[in-house]
């Protein structure tokens, strides 16, 4: 029953309806309350007819107080059938009149209250069996749901609020008896019950999930069978990861060729950089075409640690790209980062269309390349390969640049300048059109995503920029989103930062500091690291089962309390902390940290079998405790440089730390030697006689 209800909670990745309107231009004179808010999608609302609300505790108290039924209608700004929605009903007088009569209406933005938007899709999945967004859920004065489902068209929405309005007034009790079932289905959920059986991991376990895994792998595009098509960057860094330590060239060839497929693919904008959401084919060419930053920070990770693997130059092309698109497009002047592109934007004739800026029309093309055209044409396919619908192409390849330049007879120096041609004449073409709008609030842990994705691209490329823009942001995330309690704010915006963080803005903050420790050797990230752990365990950690919460004991209770542990297309929450715990056991010498780690991983392992591409990163960290974990300390002059070679290497099971001068952290104490440098290669508390040089500190590592 359990692994049922995990697969139709995960049904959200097909089923999600997204794209991006953000109004500029209001029909509507009067504002309601959204007006007061910050967050771009709630402020398209601020002008509807209906009288929203946003989530607070007044809003709450006043449908109880009222005895009113509550329409909780949760979106966010890249939503492509919210806006439909909100055109067809929310802007309509009738539609309005029947809501504001008989309900408290209440709209939130997912983004920055993930722990409402938790609750109400599991109470929707639970009802109807899927979910996505727009997400409309009608609920009792109590706030526990009672019913709901996605996307309604004008007469579908009027009818049902009507029947459910009559109902409720007719035989309340009836709605009181349901709403008390559906809310033990919502916390059976969300229930993780300390596993107490002796902690055993074995690599059988993951091999097992590896082998049903494969079972569903896309052999020619990549990724997984399914249609549409998610990128999941934490399944790939985690399969990377098994190929490489078990020496399964198999898999390593198809992790390969998905991260290949879907850089060739129009899922990744091959004129300005960035990735979109999803896939909506199986061979990653039509996109739904809004820009997210959480997708861009993981891949950009991912593509930097596999660069390090096998040094295709496809992937440091695909990461100074992106870097380029984050740079320009969602990168604020205090080094914050937005959060996303529209899908939606002008078109010619000034209309409102999903993907207008990134398609193009064979004639519009010949017109602006000229006799660059017919070559052009031959690389991104302006063809029925690359054909997508009305006369639209989107850019995709399906051949790499060596076999190109080699059928085509034109030398790879060559071919390089000529794409650079190309995307200066596409560039200044499109400067023409109008830009998607941009959703410009600041989420701490999506920031601190790619906080980290700017470090790993460092560490492989050693560009000096990345940690220059790394630095910038860790800045801002210490000195506008912590307090001096060691609290983390959710959100910024304009100026103000607000939300209580929830464990994701906190464990991905933590891993993104231990990373800065890593790289520069400066304590103070570590210190910090180690800072906002201890608030998190205070704060957020659940005794009785091991587990962390997702919302701060400090934050007023809702009708469920969610524990993140399955991971999705951003791991979990839970499974960033257990990693978070493990490296800093080890850099601290922390014990209590590691028995915690290894307590949580323990409690997910029965529903890991079976279930597996749904726990990668715990499987990653599985791969911790099952093969050997290094811990590398480099001391002495030349330590720095050293820590540099050995870190650009693809080298996923170790730890690696460095100090030029004496240090008293655990691993470099009592290590420095005046006029030395020493690389010392430890593994379960036991260390080898130390080497001088990378080449034989790599040896007793494939020894």
């Amino acid at each position: 029953m359990k692994i049922q209800l995990l697969k139709f909670l995960l049904l959200m990745l097909t089923f999600v309806n997204c794209g991006k309107k953000i109004k500029t231009d209001f029909n509507h004179k009067s504002s309601n309350e959204l007006i007061n808010e910050t967050s771009p999608y709630l402020l398209q609302h601020a002008y509807n007819p209906v009288k929203w609300k946003a989530w607070n505790e007044a809003t709450l108290a006043q449908a109880n107080k009222e005895n009113k039924l509550i329409i909780i209608s949760i979106g966010y700004a890249a939503c492509h059938w919210c806006h439909v929605m909100e055109k067809e009903s929310f802007e309509d007088s009738l539609v309005a009149q029947t809501m504001n009569t008989n309900f408290i209406n209440i709209k939130v933005d997912r983004e920055e209250r993930p722990d409402v938007d938790h609750v109400y899709m599991t109470a929707v999945q639970l009802i109807t069996g899927n979910g996505g967004w727009p997400l409309n859920v009608v609920a009792l004065p109590d706030g526990r749901p009672i019913w709901g489902g996605t996307y309604f068209e004008k007469e579908q929405w009027l009818d049902i609020l009507n029947q459910i309005s009559t109902k409720f007034k007719n035989n309340p009790q009836e709605f009181y008896n349901y709403a008390s079932k559906l809310e033990e289905g919502i916390n059976s959920l969300g229930l993780v019950i300390q596993n107490t059986e002796k902690v055993a991991f074995s690599n059988q376990v993951i091999e097992n999930e590896i082998n049903k895994w494969k079972t569903n792998f896309d052999t020619i595009y990549g990724g997984s069978a399914e249609v549409p098509k998610f990128m999941m960057p934490n399944n790939y860094q985690f399969l990377l990861r098994y190929a490489y330590q078990n020496n399964d060239k198999e898999l390593q060839k198809n992790v390969e060729n998905t991260l290949t497929k879907m850089a060739f693919g129009g899922l990744y904008d091959q004129i300005e950089g960035g990735f979109s959401r999803y896939s909506t084919d199986k061979k990653w060419h039509i996109p739904h075409f809004e820009k997210m930053l959480y997708d861009n920070a993981q891949l950009v990770s991912l593509y930097s640690n596999a660069y390090s693997h096998n040094k295709m130059p496809l992937y440091k092309e695909v990461v100074f790209e992106t870097l380029d698109f984050i740079e320009k497009n969602l990168t604020s002047p205090e080094g914050a980062f937005y959060s996303s592109l529209d899908a939606d934007s002008y078109n010619s004739e000034n209309i409102l269309e999903e993907g207008a800026y990134y398609v193009w029309k064979k004639e519009e093309l010949k017109e602006i390349l000229k006799s660059e055209y017919k070559l052009f044409s031959k690389y991104y396919n302006i063809n029925s390969y690359g054909l997508w619908e009305n006369d639209n192409y989107v850019l995709i390849k399906n051949v790499d640049d060596a076999t190109f330049s080699i059928k085509n007879n034109i030398l790879l120096s060559d071919l390089k300048h000529k794409k650079e041609k190309w995307k200066n004449i596409l560039l200044r073409s499109k400067a023409a059109r109008k830009k998607p709008r941009l959703d410009d609030k600041t989420l701490t842990s999506w920031n601190a995503l790619m906080l980290k994705a700017y470090l790993d691209a460092y560490t492989t490329f050693n560009h000096k920029k990345y940690l220059d823009v790394a630095l910038k942001n860790a800045d801002f995330i210490l000195k506008t989103q912590m307090a001096t309690n060691g609290k983390l704010f959710r959100n910024y915006k304009d100026g103000k930062s607000t939300i209580n963080g929830y464990l994701e803005d906190y464990a991905n903050t933590i891993a993104a500091f231990i990373k800065l420790y890593q790289i520069t050797s400066n304590e103070l990230w570590l210190n910090k690291a180690n800072e906002l752990t201890e608030y998190s365990i205070i704060n957020f950690y659940n005794d009785a089962n091991k587990m962390f919460y997702y919302t701060s004991k400090e934050d007023p209770a809702l009708i469920s309390k969610t524990i993140e542990y399955r991971d999705n297309v951003i791991a979990s929450s839970n499974s960033i902390m257990a990693h978070n715990l493990y490296l800093l056991s080890h850099y601290l010498e922390n014990k209590t940290y590691n028995a915690m780690a290894k307590s949580m991983l323990n409690n997910v392992k029965p529903e890991i079998i079976d279930n597996g591409s749904y726990f990668s990163n715990w499987l990653n960290l599985m791969l911790n405790y099952t093969k050997p974990f290094y811990e590398i300390a480099i001391v002495g002059k030349d330590a720095k440089q050293q820590f540099k070679e050995l870190n650009a290497m693809y080298l996923p099971n170790t730890l690696i730390i460095y100090s030029e001068t004496e240090n008293n952290t655990p691993l470099l104490k009592n290590r420095f030697i005046e006029g030395e440098t020493n690389i010392y290669v430890c593994v379960n508390n036991s260390c080898k006689l130390p080497v001088k040089t990378v080449e034989k500190a790599l040896q007793l590592l494939k020894k």
